[in-house]
């Protein structure tokens, strides 16, 4: 399980291990919890497990 988070902005993604905490250097009091995954993308767990969160800005809806 993991836990997924969008910043204050909603322009950046952070997915953490459920019950871990945000990274410190990520400025923990900008994210907000938006939902809980049970299951992401193998690029996401790989990523989550050499570097214990993963992060990337999202892109701008498409129309």
């Amino acid at each position: 399980m993991f836990d997924v988070y969008l910043n204050y902005k909603r322009d950046y993604l952070l997915v953490v291990p459920r019950g871990k905490p945000i990274p410190i250097h990520e400025n923990p009091g900008r994210w907000r919890k938006k939902k809980a995954a049970a299951a992401v993308s193998d690029e996401i767990k790989l990523t989550v497990q050499k570097h214990g969160y993963y992060r990337r800005k999202l892109g701008k809806a498409q129309n």
